[in-house]
């Protein structure tokens, strides 16, 4: 059933003539049966209203099971909830939680917000060199808020000596990749 929707909502099928209710009825079969790709993507449908009404109580919900079998995208988005609180229930500490758990699982967003965590001391001890560590993790990756991130540590001095020549580097491949600000960083150090 999982694999039947996927290939209706991703494969087959043109973007505008997307059965969701069908989609959504697939997935939701078979993430009651435990298939952990499909209560993320049920997650999913819940997040946006693919299928179903909007309900993001039923998206964290769904998530969350995913999260708790291994998903590392699910892992992220439980994380965002945290961070964000916009369910009720802000906890930094509970993001960091299942950002690391996204993170170790090599998901780059999840390196990148941990990092975020660490710089800052959000939900976890301030740690500006652990902060740097995951940045470059997610950079490595060529993420452009990462490397933008990276670019501005090595513009102040922050969780590394400061160097105008890596500020450079990491904002021009931060522009290579897409970050608008990295442009005008850029002019700053010229």
């Amino acid at each position: 059933m999982f694999r039947l929707g996927y290939k209706l909502a991703f494969e087959t099928t043109k973007p505008k003539k997307k059965d969701w209710e069908d989609i959504f009825a697939l997935w939701w079969c078979a993430a009651k049966a435990g298939h952990k790709r499909a209560q993320f993507y049920l997650g999913t449908c819940y997040d946006n209203g693919y299928g179903t009404d909007k309900d993001l109580h039923l998206a964290f919900e769904w998530y969350l099971k995913a999260a708790k079998a291994g998903h590392r995208d699910a892992q992220f988005n439980v994380g965002f909830f945290y961070a964000t609180g916009e369910l009720g229930f802000k906890n930094d500490k509970k993001k960091v939680f299942w950002y690391s758990k996204a993170a170790k699982a090599g998901l780059i967003d999840g390196k990148r917000d941990l990092g975020y965590s660490y710089f800052y001391g959000e939900g976890v001890k301030k740690d500006q060199t652990k902060g740097v560590y995951w940045y470059k993790k997610a950079a490595a990756n060529n993420d452009s808020m990462a490397l933008y991130n990276l670019g501005l540590c090595y513009k102040h001095g922050e969780g590394v000596k400061q160097s105008n020549r890596w500020a450079k580097h990491f904002f021009t491949k931060a522009l290579e990749y897409g970050h608008i600000k990295a442009k005008g960083q850029l002019k700053k150090l010229q």
